[in-house]
């Protein structure tokens, strides 16, 4: 078996992926664009001031053989980024915005694909596998197809509804913004897909029925971080319940309405704490939840840190995947509170380790928080089922998913 497993940007599920085809003696080829490993170029500045972003693409000395990077493209987003040239990464329309990144990523894996002369299966994730799998299929390669998020048809349909339950928040909805071209080479993408996989079942629902009848769908669910301390007894804070936000301030992830919830809420006895990128003006937020915490980005460590002095979780996300951020929380001790499109309904559907509540809906939010304050025995019993909640759910499970899926592609 041979396999090309390809990504853009690179993350945690992209890591382990690749090194369970290594290990399984699958992956031929790893492309990436920028990744720190064995002596490379990006080894040797990951550890430098200033170059987290470097840093968190790591991967292990095993992969040297089999990486190849293409990093050019995504090197000038990342610095326009930093010197805030935002007509380079406009969307859709910025040479070097994200789309433009992925779809030169893609020409690149293609045409290492066309020079190959024996190739089993093309692995590759949504925006950035079309010409690829066209390369692929005329090798009579399999392509194996990873949808990290809801399919492009369900997330229109609930960002659009958005924006007019929440006008205010449209600006924040980038996802609203994506062009006709863009929805069209996500189609491509699956009709060229002869297998699917996806993090969770919220994400293998929202494909369209006729592609579900048509192709398997494999639902493998993301593990959850390793190694992080055991949580400490938590510090009382007048009394206050520390209610944790982490992600992208957008609408997608609910952050209205948990902004909403809070102003629902006693600021005597709860204190949000939102850390995460603005998409919009810091004064928008603060218009829409007076007295909230902001927390820039920051190392990993360091979130951890703050994950273990705050005392509940919420993301209330409209439209996601399955966000990680959810089982970090656990494994720090947080009870979460979530919705089923934050992909992660089997975390908490036995309710023990937090709340499963409704999209769109603050009044709920605010119940659960308010429960959590007035039971701090129901609180602490969530508390101490959180870690184990999350080490239920391993990458080494996700890894042998990832083997039999392609496997039996």
């Amino acid at each position: 078996m041979s396999v090309v497993l390809a990504h853009p940007t690179g993350n945690n599920f992209v890591r382990e992926a690749a090194i369970a085809l290594h290990t399984a003696g699958q992956l031929t080829s790893l492309h990436l664009s920028i990744a720190a490993c064995g002596t490379n170029f990006f080894q040797q500045i990951a550890k430098l001031p200033g170059m987290s972003e470097i840093s968190r693409r790591e991967y292990p000395n095993e992969l040297s053989p089999v990486l190849s990077l293409h990093p050019s493209r995504e090197m000038v987003r990342l610095l326009a980024q930093r010197l805030g040239m935002q007509s380079l990464i406009q969307h859709e329309t910025g040479w070097a915005c994200v789309d433009s990144c992925y779809h030169y990523f893609d020409q690149k894996v293609a045409s290492h694909i066309a020079r190959q002369k024996a190739l089993d299966s093309v692995y590759a994730y949504e925006d950035g596998a079309l010409q690829s799998f066209a390369a692929a299929k005329a090798k009579g390669a399999r392509c194996i197809y990873d949808l990290p998020i809801a399919h492009w048809q369900l997330s229109r349909q609930i960002l659009e509804e958005e924006s007019e339950r929440l006008p205010a928040w449209c600006q924040t909805m980038t996802g609203a913004m994506d062009s006709d071209a863009k929805r069209q080479r996500k189609d491509e993408e699956l009709a060229l897909a002869d297998s699917i996989i996806c993090p969770s079942q919220f994400v293998a629902d929202s494909i369209p029925k006729s592609v579900r009848l048509e192709k398997p769908v494999h639902v493998i669910p993301f593990g959850s971080p390793e190694n992080i301390p055991a949580p400490q007894p938590r510090k009382q804070h007048n009394g206050k319940l520390r209610v944790l936000f982490a992600g992208s301030m957008t609408q997608r992830k609910g952050l209205g309405d948990l902004m909403a919830a809070m102003q629902m809420l006693s600021p005597e006895k709860f204190e949000l704490h939102v850390l995460g990128s603005p998409v919009a003006p810091i004064s928008f937020y603060h218009e829409q939840c007076p007295g909230f915490i902001h927390h820039a980005p920051r190392p990993h460590t360091e979130v951890l840190k703050l994950m273990q002095s705050c005392d509940i979780f919420a993301l209330p996300s409209l439209v996601e995947g399955r966000a990680l951020v959810q089982q970090e929380a656990l494994s720090c001790g947080l009870p979460i509170i979530v919705t089923a499109n934050a992909g992660a309904q089997d975390l908490v559907e036995d309710g023990k380790a937090g709340f499963l509540v409704p999209i769109r809906s603050p009044q709920v939010i605010a119940e659960k928080l308010e429960i959590l304050h007035h039971d701090r025995d129901l609180l602490k019993s969530m508390q101490a089922a959180a870690p184990l909640k999350a080490a239920s759910v391993t990458w080494a499970n996700y890894r042998s998913g990832i083997v039999s899926a392609v496997s039996r592609a």
